[in-house]
């Protein structure tokens, strides 16, 4: 007979249990791996993992109550990359709409590499009550439910049929949520009979688990390549991707940089990775990239990326780099990244490889009429931004003066997130990032109503930092709704509230691509059946202050900057909200980006976009 000390609980109670003991450590800090859960609760999941949140109190497992189950994975994601993939939440649903509503979130935390749990509840096992309340009958797989759509986009997935298999589900759910390389959404799906059954647990089961999160050091033979790549090269280029903020790689990068004088062009994820008035951070890459980091890019001869994905935003569609003899070196801790683009590879940590490359490279830096070039490229770019960001007290404000007149108000440790719409190319361009967090912009998913939930994330993770989430008009009528849970939490969120009637980005693409600007305006019918009658009567200022926040309306540039000083001391969530001109004031785009159009038409904007499509596209190449 067995005498190991058993614990006698439901599967939600152990669950919830075992979850509370999790911790992550790396260079000998340690983190709470599930620091809170989200929940939206239904007939899936109250009587199961809703009666066991209650029982265990908020000292064991902290909840917090969400309007929208996609907003709540928003919020979790937020909360884990601020803490740089250390900690992160779970968030739990019913069955049906509930779980279903997780799929974009976790399509968006599995692209971006953010750990985050999932905890849709399921039908039952027993099958005693088929078919039930929201279940998805198939004819020909009766063990499928809607909860399978989260399988492509979870890094792992299992749905817990008997109590005692939750043991290795949960413990294989925490090794992939705690593994640099293989962390995304992990869902475990849990039949709500399951959930309520009682089982004998084993006591080590509770026990506190530390998962190290490694550092892998590069192998010595890819490390001698590398430096050997970079000793011969004239013109190297370092793309600075998400993987050096993931681990927390960015002094590394300076020392790398400053013993070397390699320039630096960051990806979406990567901004702020060096400050901005670092003399070799040349800001954005890419499409939206700055005009130095792309001229240096097309006459590069050796790109290393670091920690990149390289999306085909990086490489204008893979027409940026076009140097003949360009090369590439990838560090990254994902093989399958390290490998794109033809690259020699050096797998490993970014703050590991670029430690040793560092030292590897004590003697070595680039020619100094390099240097005095890209520093006065970036010299050039810093006047396009100064223009940009300029505007009289008195005027309407430009969405480029918006963000000019935010980045006179922030501090060093501010975070500004944003997602979608045309708010990512102006920032990435322009913004003039401080510290290694301050820059937060999700462009894996590039997911409109991100923003919001993801302040309210970012703000639990750091909540002494003020926290401004940048929104259109279309972007904010995606998901408000959170904005209600900011106000319950007393969370003192910041919302920049841009009216710009319409979704002005894929407007403008609409019209690069012979699409006209075609569905795209907020506006009245006219009487030919089109949208371009009179902007609607909306008031999202009047939304926004109904759910709770307070809000501060500006209508000049004066009012603005008044406005965003008065919401960044303020200790409640806070909408600045503004109308502004259409007048386009950002820089245009430095590189190409490919959306195919047309090849047949009959309309003369289609006609005339597919001749420019042809020129461009005839830059394209693949790099092997």
């Amino acid at each position: 007979m067995s005498t190991t000390p058993t614990r006698r609980l439901t599967v939600a109670q152990a669950l919830v249990r075992f979850l509370s003991v999790q911790y992550t450590e790396r260079d000998g800090v340690r983190h709470r791996l599930i620091a809170g859960t989200w929940g939206i609760f239904g007939h899936g999941n109250v009587a199961g993992l809703g009666q066991a949140l209650l029982e265990a109190g908020e000292d064991a497992m902290p909840f917090h109550q969400g309007r929208n189950e996609q907003a709540m994975v928003h919020a979790a994601v937020g909360y884990a990359r601020q803490l740089n993939r250390l900690s992160t939440q779970a968030v739990t649903t019913s069955i049906g709409p509930g779980a279903t509503n997780l799929v974009t979130g976790a399509a968006l935390a599995t692209i971006n590499r953010l750990p985050v749990l999932l905890l849709p509840g399921d039908y039952f096992a027993t099958r005693s009550a088929d078919p039930l309340l929201q279940q998805l009958e198939h004819p020909v797989e009766a063990d499928l439910s809607v909860n399978d759509t989260l399988r492509p986009v979870s890094r792992y997935f299992d749905r817990v049929t008997r109590p005692e298999a939750l043991i290795p589900s949960a413990l294989n759910a925490v090794r992939v949520l705690t593994d640099p390389v293989e962390t995304g959404a992990v869902t475990l799906a849990l039949p709500q009979d399951v959930q309520a059954e009682a089982y004998d647990w084993p006591e080590e089961f509770f026990a506190e688990r530390v998962w190290h999160v490694r550092r892998p050091a590069p192998d010595p033979y890819e490390l001698t390549e590398a430096v050997q790549a970079i000793r011969a090269a004239q013109r190297p280029l370092i793309v600075a991707g998400g993987g050096i903020h993931h681990s927390q790689a960015e002094d590394a990068l300076k020392a790398l940089v400053d013993a070397t004088g390699i320039p630096v062009a960051s990806t979406q994820a990567g901004k702020g990775s060096l400050r901005y008035d670092h003399p070799a951070d040349l800001g954005g890459i890419g499409h939206t990239g700055t005009a130095v980091s792309d001229d240096l890019a097309r006459t590069a001869d050796l790109i290393i990326g670091v920690g990149t994905r390289y999306t085909d935003f990086t490489t204008a569609s893979n027409t940026l780099f076009q140097d003949p003899a360009v090369r590439f070196l990838n560090l990254n801790i994902t093989a399958f990244d390290a490998h794109k683009l033809a690259a020699r590879t050096l797998v490993c940590d970014a703050r590991a490889g670029l430690t040793a490359l560092t030292a590897a490279l004590s003697d070595h830096r680039v020619n100094s009429a390099y240097e005095a070039e890209y520093r006065a490229g970036k010299d050039r770019w810093e006047q396009v931004v100064d223009t940009a960001f300029s505007a009289d007290d008195n005027a309407v404000p430009t969405q480029t003066q918006v963000l000019g007149a935010l980045d006179a108000v922030v501090g060093d440790d501010d975070v500004i997130i944003n997602a979608a719409g045309s708010l990512p190319g102006d920032l990435h361009k322009l913004w003039r990032a401080r510290s290694p967090r301050q820059y937060h912009l999700e462009y894996g998913f590039s997911c409109m109503g991100y923003e919001i939930p993801a302040g309210i994330g970012v703000q639990q993770a750091a909540p002494d930092t003020p926290v401004w989430s940048l929104v259109g008009d279309g972007t904010y009528l995606m998901m408000p709704t959170e904005i209600v849970t900011a106000v319950q939490e007393g969370l003192p969120v910041n919302l920049v509230l841009i009216q710009n009637h319409g979704y002005a980005s894929i407007g403008g693409l609409s019209e690069s691509v012979g699409g006209e600007r075609f569905g795209t305006p907020y506006r009245f019918r006219a009487a030919d059946g089109t949208f371009t009658g009179a902007p609607l009567p909306v008031d999202l200022a009047a939304n926004a202050a109904s759910l709770g926040m307070d809000v501060l309306r500006a209508k000049t540039v004066g009012e603005l900057r008044a406005a965003l000083a008065t919401a960044r001391e303020s200790d409640r969530p806070t909408c600045v909200y503004v109308e502004t001109d259409p007048a386009p004031t950002a820089p245009p785009a430095e590189a190409w980006w490919d959306v195919p159009v047309a090849e047949t038409a009959v309309r003369e904007a289609a006609v005339q976009a597919r001749v420019t499509y042809d020129r461009q596209v005839a830059d394209r190449r693949r790099h092997l």
